[in-house]
């Protein structure tokens, strides 16, 4: 039996290397990586409850792991938005604190990455990370630059005391590329400076105490951007979480009783110096009660988020600073009922204010503009409803939908020409090839499906499913959001762990854009006309990675990633084609 599902198993990773293409090579996810990043501190605005597995002995025992929030193992590959990027699949083979690894491709692909750690006497932990990767772009397919080239340097240290686990790391961040997604108009040289260029320092640190009696866990975060053109960012939050976990109830069998509240003060300010120079400041402090109460695996969680946001935005074209001071209430409830592992239905109520920063909007889209207008998106309110479980420990699935409220929903529009003269010295964002953030309120619902399969001790599959329709209020579509977006995955170890085998499946559907055609043929040929489609689109994609390594000796591995191999250069952004079929090949020294 075993052996038909092991055929079967590798029948289906290798029909699917047929069914589906990479748009690009995937951001290097790596086991080392630490504190989640200040984009998410609104993530955990109240307190959550967690698992206290690690004693100091125990945990001392094992390599160091610095995600602080659980991330599933569905998303170990993922889209990304900057042009050149790189996969290393998570496998369960044995692991080694200290490594690098080398590696060259096509596209003038070079990748460099390594970490290393070591336990001092007093029982702390400290080390360093380098990730390095860079590539030529598409030279075939533009007549400017279109490298790239990311680099990070991270410290960290760990302390694991008798109550509870300290950690501090910082972290450097450079990512250099260009604005080469040209598409209004040709311009009459190819000898165009179209560099942006940003730097991120992150400092985070954390203290998680052991038990939940009353002290949980106090967190810092704190970051500086800066980048080409001369914007400026800071980031900066404190976070507390206090908790009573564990409160047997005397007139209620079997029911526990867990107390949280949470405490998160966070700060944004930011200065542009392009353009109308926008200027924005947030202040904002949440107060997040609440409780649960547990029987079995079921459970009723009531709570609550207060939060108290202090704005500040100006730029040329305001006549006087815009202040805005606004208390908000967001309801959080969920119940679960457990029928059995297998059926755990689910449904609840959530809410909450995010501050969207410029950090942030890189990450999600690197083109956009130096010159960025700020808004904290409020989600008034969002209704879900669920069913998710465990089938002998072979089968993990969870089913959900959900509707809700928002205030100031954040998405991507294109510019036009900042300056409509022919004869024009343009800088790297005046080719209507940078974006710029548009805020709408509205409602959106959303569908999401995530399985995973463990048919065997060697073989993990997994499949994911999201869908999201955005109706707003003052626009007819919202761009640069895709409608559905899928994957499916799997990782194979075979010879006793020493070859691993991983492929992922991404893909996703049409967005709508708004685009500019420019030309100079009017009255006036010293002055570009542009004319805008408002209903254009992106293509969707379908894209596949695959990835290989084998251990011929326990400290040395041969390791092959190949991305987009179906060839197919579609784009992510209007104008930004990605790269096509890519092979990088290099070895891994562990010690």
């Amino acid at each position: 039996m075993n052996k038909r599902i092991q055929i079967l198993s590798l029948l289906f990773l290798g029909i699917s290397q047929f069914a589906f293409s990479q748009i690009k090579e995937e951001k290097l996810v790596l086991d080392r990586k630490r504190e989640p990043e200040v984009k998410k501190i609104e993530k955990k605005k109240t307190s959550v409850e967690a698992e206290k597995n690690y004693p100091p002995e125990a945990k001392s025992a094992n390599p160091p792991t610095y995600n602080i929030t659980d991330v599933p193992a569905s998303s170990d590959f993922k889209t990304s938005i900057i042009q050149g990027e790189d996969i290393s699949p998570k496998f369960d083979a044995e692991y080694q604190n200290n490594y690098f690894q080398l590696g060259m491709g096509n596209y003038g692909k070079i990748l460099a990455d390594g970490t290393i750690a070591t336990k001092l006497e007093n029982g702390m932990e400290v080390g360093g990370d380098v990730h390095f990767l860079s590539t030529n772009g598409l030279k075939k397919v533009y007549d400017w630059d279109s490298s790239q080239s990311t680099a990070n340097v991270g410290l960290f240290l760990n302390s694991y005391g008798e109550k509870g686990k300290f950690s501090v790391n910082a972290d450097y961040g450079l990512n250099d590329y260009n604005y080469y997604g040209i598409y209004a108009f040709t311009p009459s040289s190819t000898n165009l400076d179209l560099q942006q260029k940003t730097n991120r320092i992150k400092v985070n640190g954390y203290y998680d105490f052991y038990s939940n009696d009353i002290l949980n866990d106090v967190r810092m975060k704190s970051s500086f951007l800066s980048d080409h053109f001369g914007a400026k960012e800071n980031q900066a939050a404190l976070l507390l979480n206090l908790s009573k976990h564990g409160v047997a109830l005397p007139k209620m069998d079997e029911v526990t009783f867990n107390a949280d509240l949470g405490l998160n003060l966070e700060t944004v300010k930011t200065d542009f110096d392009l353009l109308d120079k926008n200027s924005s400041q947030f202040l904002n402090a949440t107060l997040a009660p609440k409780m649960t109460f547990f029987k079995g695996n079921s459970y009723l969680m009531i709570g609550s988020d207060f939060s108290f946001l202090n704005a500040k935005n100006s730029n040329l074209i305001l006549a006087e600073q815009i202040k805005n001071n606004k208390t908000y209430w967001f309801p959080k409830a969920e119940l679960q009922f457990a029928a059995a592992d297998e059926f755990k239905f689910y449904a609840g109520i959530d809410g909450g204010l995010k501050l969207n920063s410029y950090a942030d909007l890189l990450e999600q889209n690197p083109y956009l503009v130096s010159d960025q207008e700020l808004r904290a998106t409020e989600t008034k309110y969002k209704f879900y409803f669920g069913l998710r479980g465990d089938i002998d420990q072979n089968i993990k699935y969870d089913f959900n939908a959900g509707f809700g409220k928002m205030n100031d929903i954040l998405f991507f529009k294109a510019n036009d020409l900042f300056n409509n003269d022919v004869d024009y010295n343009r800088p790297a964002y005046d080719f209507a090839n940078t974006f710029s953030s548009v805020y709408d309120n509205g409602t959106v619902s959303e569908a999401k499906a995530s399985v995973q399969y463990f048919p065997l001790a060697n073989l993990a599959l997994d499949a994911e499913l999201n869908f999201a329709k955005y109706n707003l209020d003052n626009n007819k579509d919202i761009y640069n959001k895709p409608l559905v977006k899928a994957s499916l995955g799997g990782k194979y170890s075979m010879l006793d762990k020493k070859l691993n085998l991983g492929a992922k499946m991404i893909f996703g559907s049409d967005m709508t854009t708004n685009s500019f055609e420019t030309n100079n043929s009017g009255i006036n040929p010293n002055i570009f006309v542009s004319t805008e489609n408002t209903n254009d689109k992106v293509g969707g994609f379908a894209d596949l990675n695959l990835s290989a390594e084998y251990k011929v000796h326990k400290n040395f591995t041969i390791f092959a990633l190949g991305n987009n191999l179906l060839n197919t250069q579609y784009q992510t952004y209007k104008g930004y084609k990605v790269l096509g079929a890519q092979i990088l090949g290099g070895v891994k020294i562990s010690f």
